[in-house]
């Protein structure tokens, strides 16, 4: 077992044997990936909904209500979406506009919701600015390749983590992120919920 600090000083990463099912990631890794995939898997599955086998209810949940709203589409509209139709899930909810590209051509990516619980994690509400200013994640490469993933290849991804709580609690976090179109051809937005479950650890 090793721990790591990471980008944010709130934020300790834990890198544990793949046995018990967590996974550290890398850049690399993403290359791996296949459209509607799962990130950081050692052997990607064939199946882009495999995950649903073994995520959490809640992420099962958000993943079907979005792909209800897909219809015969890539990409629901932002309209098509009713937070009202998920109000539990909401505390864990992020919705977040892409603004176009840098001048490097990497997509730029401001919240525009932020559930309660995603406040809480944070300890600030990053509502209204840049990912860049107000992530939570590994690192900000990381969460930065995550958006990047589901923008050029417009599709989902699930992306389980695994942290260590500034209490010390093991934090295994499982977070899918959904595209959205409002021209059903480029990502406009993209909805986010995130769920952690918590248990001691011996750090």
């Amino acid at each position: 077992m090793r721990l790591k600090t990471t980008g944010s000083a709130r934020q300790i990463v834990l890198t544990i044997p793949n046995c018990l099912g967590f996974f550290p990631y890398s850049r690399s890794r993403l290359r791996d990936r296949e459209p509607g995939g799962e990130k950081a898997v050692p052997h990607p599955s064939p199946s882009a909904r495999s995950f649903l086998e073994r995520c959490p209810q809640e992420v099962a949940e958000i993943f079907r209500y979005w792909e209800e709203k897909c219809g015969n589409r890539a990409m629901p509209r932002r309209a098509d979406i009713d937070p009202e139709d998920f109000v539990r899930h909401l505390p864990g909810i992020l919705l977040v506009d892409v603004e176009g590209l840098d001048a490097s051509g990497v997509g730029i990516y401001r919240y525009r919701v932020v559930g309660t619980a995603e406040v809480t994690l944070r300890g600030h509400d990053p509502t209204g600015k840049r990912i860049e200013e107000g992530f939570w994640g590994p690192t900000l490469e990381d969460v930065i390749d995550s958006y990047e993933f589901v923008r050029k290849n417009r599709t989902f991804l699930y992306d389980p983590n695994a942290y260590v709580t500034p209490e010390g609690r093991l934090s295994k976090e499982s977070t899918i992120f959904l595209p959205l179109s409002e021209d059903g051809v480029s990502v406009t937005q993209v909805l986010v919920y995130s769920i952690s479950h918590e248990k001691d650890v011996d750090a």
